[in-house]
């Protein structure tokens, strides 16, 4: 199997049914929230697209958001890297190792200067440089050269995108986003901490699809997966309009299922799949555990703050910054509710036009 080879030719070299195929566009189609008039454009699309070349470089990160990738299943781990796409460069997935892996890297980026996807997981710190450094080279100048080279970047997981943990209050290691840096190239965020699996392979295979980007909302996340809030699509909403809040994690109102706002919930003001995709192939997600949400796919969720405090903050002053806070979200969290609704309505409209254009 070689990178010329269409995904057409290795799905038939590995025996896959014309209608297994057309199931597994139905699935993208889903994911990507396209109408089901969509299907066999994507199943053309799909059977003349080459595997594209793609460098993961992972900076400052906990390696949760491959440990997440590891664990997609619509499409697999194994369809994605050996059927769809070339994964050339990837610190933990790949067999090589020193020079060999990062000679793996450069060749990618020789060959397919221009062309290749550079994906990164991890946040780069600029209060040192040499703080973090893969093979001698910081990350700052290691995501600059793959950059400059790359057709478009995802950013994986909150640190790349907005900084994340790192980057929350104080900031030691004075921690920034991809997106802080490059200025020049199509950039498209996938948040969360770590992401939703099938989030993550929803983007790529969008990108082998169309060989563009999503349509982002105003913080660079993909609308398909990103344009509701938690709040909007929760099991626990109607509790929340009826004004029914657990007030303990084990009281008769949790236990009974009710809103966890008062608990330091953020789904009002969180925007990620959580609610309809879910986890571990589609079994649970935080607040049908029972835990509120924290909103780790929003920019700087961390200082946000929930029922958690930054690590600067005097023990003292949580009540006095986290109380207020609650009282407030809850005049907010109906506004919000009805705002993301709209533009949520405005946004697939126009979504599904410009997908139908991309397509003729």
């Amino acid at each position: 199997m070689s990178k010329d080879d269409t995904l057409a030719d290795v799905l038939r070299e590995q025996g896959v049914s014309r209608r297994g195929f057309l199931k597994f566009c139905a699935g993208l189609a889903t994911m990507m929230a396209l109408p089901s008039s969509m299907i066999p454009k994507i199943a053309e699309a799909l059977e003349n697209a080459r595997r594209p070349s793609v460098i993961w470089l992972s900076f400052q990160e906990c390696t949760g958001c491959t440990e997440s990738l590891t664990r997609s299943h619509s499409p697999t781990i194994e369809s994605l890297i050996f059927d769809t796409i070339s994964l050339d460069y990837h610190h933990t997935l790949q067999a090589a190792s020193g020079h060999a892996a990062e000679e793996a890297r450069e060749h990618a980026m020789k060959e397919f200067w221009g062309k290749y996807l550079l994906i990164v997981d991890g946040s780069i710190p600029m209060g040192n440089p040499g703080y973090s450094t893969i093979a001698g080279i910081s990350n700052l100048d290691m995501l600059k050269q793959a950059a400059e080279g790359a057709a478009a970047i995802v950013g994986v997981g909150t640190c790349a995108t907005y900084g994340g943990l790192p980057h929350a209050n104080p900031n030691p290691t004075g921690a920034v986003s991809v997106g802080d840096i490059i200025k020049d190239k199509p950039i498209i965020n996938v948040p969360g901490c770590p992401p939703i699996p099938t989030v993550i392979t929803g983007v790529l295979a969008h990108f082998l699809t169309f060989g563009t980007l999503p349509q982002l909302d105003e913080v660079g996340r993909p609308l398909s997966f990103f344009g509701d809030s938690i709040h909007d699509r929760c099991y626990r909403r109607p509790f929340y309009d009826r004004g029914q809040f657990a007030k303990t994690f084990d009281d008769e109102g949790a236990r009974s299922g009710w809103c966890l706002y008062e608990l330091g919930c953020k789904g009002p003001t969180t925007h990620n799949a959580c609610a309809t995709t879910k986890w571990n192939q589609g079994t649970s997600f935080p607040i049908q555990s029972g835990h509120p949400c924290i909103g780790c796919s929003e920019p700087n969720f961390w200082d946000a703050g929930s029922f958690y405090s930054a690590l600067s903050a005097p023990p003292s002053d949580v009540s006095k910054v986290v109380g207020p806070a609650i009282a407030a979200g809850a005049v907010a969290g109906l506004a919000i509710g009805l705002a993301n609704r709209m533009k949520k309505k405005a946004a697939a409209q126009k979504h599904e036009k410009l997908t139908v254009d991309e397509l003729k």
